[in-house]
C-alpha cells in the first residue's frame, strides 16, 4: 500500500470511529429515520417525502437485521465516500500530499460529522453533489465523452435520492454559459447523456404523475409550515458554521477560481457557488440544503494553498493550516453533536442559544436542539403502545392510528407485538391495511388535542380510556397521549376510508 493510500485509509477509519461515538446512548433514533426505515416495508417508485433510493437502502438494512449498527453505517459510509471523492478531486487538480491531507482534514472535521450521524437522504445528497462536481472537473480536464454519461448516472442517483440536486444544475448551467466551457452545450453526447438520465429517473416521474405530483404538495407544506420561518440572514450565517474550521480553505478556493491560472478551465465553479446560493436564498431554503456545495471548494482551496505555502518561510504554515480544522472541531464537539445528555444541555443553554441551536423550525427557542428532542421518547412510546395493545380484547382487530409519521414509524420499529401503526400524515396515508375487521382503536394524539380527541371519538365506542402518555419532558412528543377505544359502535374502516379520501383530495 502506497503512503497516500495508507493515509487515506486512516481518514476513512477515523471517520467511521467518530460516527459511532458521537451519539450518547440516552438518545433513540431521530423522528425522520423511523419513516425512512418503514419505507422498506412499502417499496414504491416514489413517496410523498422523498424519492425511492432511501427505501432501497432501508430494505438492505432490513435484510441485514434492521439494527442501529447498520442504520448508522450507511450515512457514515456516504460521509467516508465524500472524503474519498474530495481526495480524488484534489489528485485530479494535481494537488500534492499536503493538499490531500488538508482537504481530507477539512471534510472530516466539519459539520458533516453531525449530518452523517442521521439516517436521512442528506448524507447521500452531499456525496452526489460532490461526485457530480468531480465528474464535471474530469470532463473539463479530459473532454472524454464517458464523463458526460457518468455525470448523468450520478445526477440520476442524486435525483432519486433527493430532488435537492436539481439546484446544482440550476447554479452550474448559467455559470458554464459565462465561461469558455459553454461549448459543452454544442456537444451532441451531452444530450444523449441527458436522455440517459431522464430514462433512469422516469419511473419516479411516472409515479409522481400517477399520484398527482405530491412533491408539490410537500413543497407547499414545507413553505407554509417551515420555510416561512427561515430567515435569509440565518441561512447565510449557518453557511459559515458548517465548515468553520475550513472557511479559509473554501474562500481560498473561490479566490483561486477567479485569479489562479491553473484553474482557468474550472472558472465556471467561481460563478456556480454564487448562483446556487442566490437560488437557495430566493426560495428561502433550509440552511443544510446547501451543504453539498462546499466539499469541492475545499478541494480547490487545498490545491491552491499547497502551492502558496510551498515556498520560503510559508512552508512552516502548513502544520498550522492542517491544525485549524481540528482546533475548531474541539469546541464544536461539545455542542454540535448529541453526545451530551439533555440535562447538560439545559444547564448550558446559553451557549446553545447563542449559536442558534435551540431555534426550531417553528421559529422559537426550546430546551434542546430540535433534532436532539426528536431523538427522545420513541422507545417509551412503543413500549406503552405495546402494553395498551396487549390489554385490549381482540388485539388482532385493533387499529393503531397516530398523529404523525414519527409516532407510527417508531412504533413499527420497536414493537414486539407485530403492530403496523399508520397515520394520515406523510406516506402513511397510502399504507393503511383495512382488510381486517377493526373493532378497537388505539389513538396516539398530541397532548394539546387530548380533550378534543376524547370528546369527538369516545361516543363511537363502548369503552374509552387514556392508557398512558409520554413522560420524558425533553422529548418533542412530551405529553403525547395514548387512547384506547374499545368496542366500536360504527364501522371504523368505513370512517377511515372516508378520512383517507378527504386527505388525498386536499392534496
Amino acid at each position: 500500500m502506497s503512503k497516500r493510500n495508507f493515509i487515506l485509509a486512516g481518514f476513512i477509519v477515523l471517520k467511521f470511529v467518530l460516527q459511532y461515538t458521537l451519539i450518547s446512548p440516552e438518545y433513540d433514533l431521530q423522528r425522520d429515520e423511523y419513516l425512512y426505515l418503514d419505507q422498506a416495508n412499502n417499496l414504491a417508485f416514489g413517496y410523498l417525502s422523498v424519492p425511492p433510493v432511501t427505501s432501497w437502502i432501508s430494505f438492505i438494512i432490513k435484510l441485514l437485521g434492521n439494527s442501529e449498527f447498520w442504520i448508522k453505517f450507511f450515512p457514515a459510509l456516504f460521509g467516508a465516500l465524500t472524503i474519498l471523492v474530495v481526495w480524488k478531486t484534489i489528485e485530479e487538480l494535481k494537488g500534492n500530499l499536503f493538499a490531500l491531507i488538508l482537504g481530507a482534514t477539512c471534510v472530516l472535521f466539519s459539520l458533516l460529522l453531525r449530518l452523517n450521524t442521521l439516517y436521512q437522504p442528506n448524507s447521500l445528497d452531499v456525496l452526489c453533489w460532490t461526485s457530480l462536481y468531480f465528474v464535471v472537473i474530469k470532463y473539463f480536464n479530459t473532454e472524454k465523452q464517458k464523463w458526460l454519461f457518468i455525470g448523468a448516472l450520478v445526477f440520476a442517483v442524486g435525483f432519486l435520492n433527493k430532488y435537492n440536486i436539481v439546484f446544482l444544475l440550476i447554479g452550474l448551467f448559467p455559470a458554464i454559459l459565462m465561461t469558455e466551457q459553454r461549448n459543452l452545450l454544442t456537444n451532441k453526447k451531452l444530450y444523449a447523456a441527458i436522455l440517459l438520465g431522464l430514462l433512469i429517473i422516469l419511473p419516479n416521474l411516472v409515479w409522481q404523475y400517477n399520484n398527482h405530483f405530491p412533491v408539490f404538495h410537500h413543497l407547499k407544506e414545507l413553505a407554509d409550515t417551515q420555510l416561512v420561518n427561515v430567515d435569509r440572514w440565518s441561512f447565510l450565517r449557518s453557511q459559515l458554521l458548517f465548515f468553520t474550521g475550513s472557511l479559509f480553505v473554501i474562500l481560498s478556493g473561490i479566490f483561486a477560481l477567479k485569479f489562479y491560472r491553473p484553474f482557468t478551465k474550472h472558472r465556471s465553479f467561481f460563478w456556480a457557488i454564487i448562483f446556487t446560493l442566490v437560488v437557495f436564498l430566493y426560495f428561502k431554503a433550509k440552511d443544510y440544503y446547501a451543504i453539498g456545495i462546499y466539499p469541492v471548494y475545499i478541494a480547490f482551496g487545498a490545491v491552491y494553498l499547497s502551492d502558496i505555502l510551498s515556498k520560503g518561510w510559508k512552508k512552516y504554515l502548513k502544520p498550522i493550516a492542517i491544525s485549524i480544522p481540528v482546533l475548531f472541531f474541539i469546541p464544536m464537539y461539545n455542542w454540535a453533536f448529541p453526545n451530551k445528555g439533555p440535562e447538560y444541555i439545559v444547564k448550558n443553554e446559553s451557549t446553545y442559544k447563542a449559536l442558534g441551536l435551540l431555534r426550531w423550525e417553528d421559529g422559537k427557542d426550546h430546551s434542546l436542539p430540535q433534532d436532539f428532542s426528536d431523538m427522545l421518547g420513541w422507545k417509551e412510546l412503543a413500549y406503552k403502545v405495546d402494553k395498551a395493545y396487549s390489554n385490549v380484547p381482540n388485539p388482532d382487530k385493533t387499529l393503531v392510528l397516530c398523529d404523525n409519521y414519527g409516532q407510527a414509524g417508531a412504533i413499527n420499529y420497536y414493537t414486539t407485538k407485530g403492530i403496523r401503526a399508520v397515520s394520515f400524515n406523510a406516506d402513511y396515508i397510502y399504507w393503511f391495511n383495512l382488510q381486517q375487521d377493526n373493532t378497537n382503536l388505539i389513538r396516539i394524539k398530541h397532548n394539546w388535542e387530548r380533550e378534543n380527541e376524547w370528546r369527538e371519538t369516545s361516543p363511537y365506542f363502548q369503552t374509552s380510556m387514556i392508557a398512558d402518555s409520554i413522560t420524558n419532558k425533553f422529548a418533542r412528543e412530551y405529553g403525547t397521549t395514548i387512547f384506547a377505544f374499545i368496542g366500536a359502535k360504527v364501522d371504523i374502516n368505513e370512517r377511515i376510508k372516508n378520512e383517507i379520501e378527504e386527505v388525498k383530495n386536499y392534496r
